[in-house]
């Protein structure tokens, strides 16, 4: 299978997770799910995404869609489009799936994932995390992962 292929493979629709979900089951893996933005990749991403790829088998990456970036982070972003940012986010070997949420937070999506674990970032409290009771009360785990000091997209986009 060609690279492209590879990647474009990644890039899950919502009437196709369930499938995809139920095949990883089957297998008992043990899905893992994050969400954000992801506007621009930078070295803090790439740590927080493998630290998560670590505490399972499969790394689920939902991905806030440009109007819910919109929404969120104001009308100058998201710099790069969603389109741009799903294949950048599937090219990373360690990120298993990559799937678009047009709502503020992912809680309608965690609900049908029901993953094994959930993770966000330390600036967030449990009580914050949308879905933590989610996954809680289907036996999962809720983790925080501390971010790399000196690396944000704010912080990029501010030195640009």
């Amino acid at each position: 299978m060609k690279k492209n292929e590879i990647i474009q493979k990644k890039l899950i629709k919502k009437d196709e997770l369930s499938r995809t979900l139920a095949y990883w089951r089957f297998l008992e893996k043990k899905i893992v799910f994050t969400n954000g933005c992801f506007d621009i990749i930078h070295l803090g991403h790439i740590i927080y995404l493998s630290r998560t790829a670590d505490l399972g088998n499969i790394l689920i990456v939902g991905l806030n869609s440009d109007e819910s970036v919109k929404r969120l982070k104001g009308n100058k972003r998201p710099l790069n489009n969603q389109d741009a940012r799903s294949v950048t986010l599937a090219s990373l070997f360690f990120v298993d799936a990559v799937i678009l949420f047009d709502e503020d937070t992912p809680l309608e999506l965690i609900k049908t994932i029901k993953p094994h674990v959930l993770v966000k970032g330390s600036d967030y409290s449990e009580k914050e995390i949308a879905g933590a009771d989610v996954v809680k009360t289907h036996g999962g785990n809720v983790v925080t992962i501390d971010f790399v000091d000196g690396y944000s997209s704010s912080e990029i986009i501010e030195k640009l």
